[in-house]
């Protein structure tokens, strides 16, 4: 496979081999380029490295040729599905005399999942941005964003942001001039992993119990209030400036063909280096891994998930499989958010397994029966293992309950409690097993800590 990657300071492409790409040439920083200056977050900063600038091309365009123009580039959702988001935009009917509706979801709450709520921190005008060609595309006049209740710094600096985009006439009445009228409302949720289905969100933004609709219809034919909405996520929308501004061939000569473009990885867990690191899509955890200093030292990897703890996770057998939607999908997971969990030996799978199903239990909004009922047997079950008390009927047990759940369930949230179910048994069965027939947890929970191989010297401690 040949990733492309891309300066962005001269926006030249060079064509190399996977292997053959420095570290260097394979960062790809568009949305964090200026994460590091002082004020990142303010709109003078944001000018200064062309903000808004791409608002004023698209402007200039047809709203259907920005769709169109978006549909090219090749962006794919980076909410989790990896859906065309300019095809997503082309679903909203025209001439139907009803308002339409732009809402970010911007409700970020995977299990490792940590991209949306940094870019909002650093660089919100970008979203801003994003939104209003976004509307303007869609012939919206209201868009939504819809924040994490918990995110509090954020919540602040984000309506900062908004105000300022007010002051400067890029949203309000007439934006530069443009004859597009838009209104933007920042809302922050109550803290519930289920309003992150988009339908779920809907109702919580209409003043419901957050819990997920019954489709069709879709959102774009009756979603906010029964009119056409776009859902999109925040990376999504805040990636749409960057490819108006310098073009869809400069962003398609970054990724795969399939997958183009760059994105933002959440690296987390056992590596000495944790954080978000900008890149192509295409490549692959062991070069993220080299470029952050690896895992921690002397540790290996055991396993890791490519997109939170919703995708069936990995192992260090897939160290080199392309982190694209078709190069996850074929190693038999799903890139998701691109949230890469990496968890070293001394890592209890059923442990961590058992706390991600004990979440999604607690989060279950409770609609549907195979959900409910299934998350809770599901904790149960692997509780018993844990402590030692189960019996080998239980593995089959858990796959039986899990396989009850997966595809029957009325959102996705049952899907995502059944991945880590069945590729923890494909491939760490021995360690279930062991577990019940060792009577208990042969592995010391002290030894995963973050802290576990620190420095024990008191004088080197206080240096």
């Amino acid at each position: 496979m040949t990733v492309t990657a891309e300066n962005p300071e001269n926006g030249a492409a060079a064509q190399e081999p996977q292997a053959e790409i420095s570290a260097e040439k394979l960062l790809a920083p568009v949305l964090s380029a200026f994460w590091d200056e002082d004020g990142s977050w303010t709109l003078d900063t944001y000018r200064r490295h062309e903000g808004y600038e791409g608002l004023r091309k698209a402007l200039a365009m047809q709203p259907d040729d920005v769709i169109a123009y978006v549909k090219e580039s090749g962006l794919r959702g980076r909410g989790g599905a990896g859906f065309p988001t300019g095809m997503k935009w082309q679903f909203i009917p025209q001439g139907d005399g009803k308002p339409h509706y732009l809402v970010v979801n911007a409700d970020e709450s995977e299990p490792g999942t940590c991209k949306d709520i940094p870019l909002l921190f650093a660089n919100p005008h970008a979203l801003i941005e994003g939104i209003v060609i976004a509307c303007y595309a869609i012939r919206s006049e209201h868009a939504f964003i819809y924040l994490r209740g918990e995110v509090v710094p954020v919540l602040r600096r984000l309506h900062e942001a908004v105000r300022e985009a007010y002051a400067a006439g890029y949203l309000g009445k007439n934006v530069l001039g443009s004859g597009l009228d838009l209104e933007l409302t920042v809302h922050a949720g109550a803290g519930a992993y289920i309003c992150g289905e988009e339908t779920a969100l809907l109702d919580s933004l209409e003043g419901r119990r957050g819990q997920p609709r019954l489709r069709p219809p879709f959102p774009a034919v009756a979603g906010l209030y029964a009119c056409p909405t776009v859902v999109n996520n925040v990376e999504s929308i805040a990636s749409v400036p960057a490819i108006l501004n310098k073009g869809k061939d400069w962003f398609r000569s970054m990724g795969s063909e399939k997958s183009p473009g760059f994105t933002l990885y959440s690296l987390s867990g056992h590596v000495a280096s944790p954080g978000q690191y900008e890149g192509p899509l295409g490549i692959t955890l062991r070069q993220l891994l080299d470029m952050s200093g690896g895992m921690r030292p002397g540790h290996r990897l055991k396993f890791w998930t490519p997109g939170g703890s919703s995708t069936p996770l990995l192992t260090d057998e897939h160290l080199d499989v392309p982190l694209d939607y078709e190069g996850v999908g074929a190693a038999g997971s799903m890139l998701g958010t691109k949230a890469l969990q990496c968890f070293d030996e001394t890592t209890c799978v059923v442990r961590a397994v058992t706390r991600w199903t004990e979440f999604y239990a607690h989060e279950s909004c409770g609609k549907c029966t195979p959900c409910r009922e299934g998350t809770y047997w599901l904790v149960q079950l692997l509780r018993d293992i844990e402590a030692g008390k189960g019996a080998m009927s239980d593995l089959d047990k858990l796959a039986d309950i899990a396989d009850n759940i997966n595809g029957k369930s009325f959102c996705a949230l049952g899907d995502g409690a059944a991945s880590p179910i069945f590729s923890s048994l494909k491939y760490f069965r021995a360690e279930y097993e062991e577990h019940i027939t060792g009577r208990g947890c042969p592995f010391d929970p002290a030894r995963s800590t973050a802290w576990a191989d620190g420095p024990t010297d008191t004088t080197e401690v206080n240096a």
